[in-house]
């Protein structure tokens, strides 16, 4: 049933976070991460737009066309999609035995459809939902739990544009993957962890790393925190956009 459900996503960019060791793959070089991801502007414009109406301040922003990291998934099986709500689609799938259970789950992020003109990170950014999906023997699939504040909007990612990388799943383990800022950038991974007793995921660890990709890339800046910094912390709880 894996290979039925299983596409390989090749990732044309390296974070530039480590990932823990029980949760994702090998660490990778930051500066490879900021060299390949600046290549792709944060918003564009269309070929007219020297002929846009100013005569408003807010007028030109209409006009602009946040940039997607990940494209659209849109040949997702049946048993998959019929998970997708109206108006969404999949932008990132992973797939591995989150429940300890021995059957594959799998995990969709989904965006709005339309995002890319109407997410403002300021005012009204458009959320990215982030289920997970649990399998069972008879090969069928249901939500165990959802959460529209864990992946970060298209256009949150700051002069970088859209900061959402991908996500990894490893024995019971999950991890969102973000990139983004400036000419200070940063990155961040969000590990969750499920627990048998309680058959449900908790956020177990969060790492960050930040480096001035101008004047001083090799000095970087990590941080990490755990159950002693923020207690008990429900996966659908989980708020991303929550100030500290």
């Amino acid at each position: 049933m894996l290979s039925a459900i299983l596409y390989p996503r090749y990732s044309v960019l390296i974070i530039a976070v480590a990932l823990f060791a029980a949760t994702s793959c090998q660490q990778n070089s930051h500066i490879n991460a900021a060299k390949a991801k600046s290549n792709t502007p944060a918003v564009t414009a269309p070929a007219n737009a020297e002929q846009a109406d100013t005569s408003s301040d807010d007028a030109p922003l209409a006009h602009f066309k946040h940039e997607a990291f990940n494209e659209d998934i849109d040949d997702l099986p049946p048993a998959i999609a019929q998970f997708v709500p109206g108006g969404y689609t999949a932008i990132d799938t992973a797939t591995g035995d989150l429940n300890l259970d021995s059957w594959p789950d799998m995990i969709l992020v989904l965006k709005k459809n339309g995002e890319d003109t109407t997410s403002d990170v300021s005012e009204h950014p458009e959320k990215r939902p982030l289920l997970i999906l649990t399998g069972k023997a008879d090969n069928t699939w249901q939500i165990a739990a959802r959460n529209d504040n864990v992946v970060l909007c298209i256009d949150c990612g700051g002069a970088m544009g859209d900061p959402f990388m991908k996500v990894v799943i490893k024995n019971g383990y999950f991890s969102i993957e973000h990139y983004g800022g400036s000419a200070w950038r940063w990155g961040r991974v969000t590990t969750f962890r499920y627990a048998p007793a309680d058959a449900y995921w908790y956020l177990y660890k969060e790492g960050s790393e930040s480096f001035h990709a101008t004047t001083d890339p090799n000095k970087v800046t990590t941080t990490i925190k755990t159950t002693k910094d923020f207690g008990k912390v429900r996966f659908d709880e989980y708020d991303t956009y929550k100030e500290d």
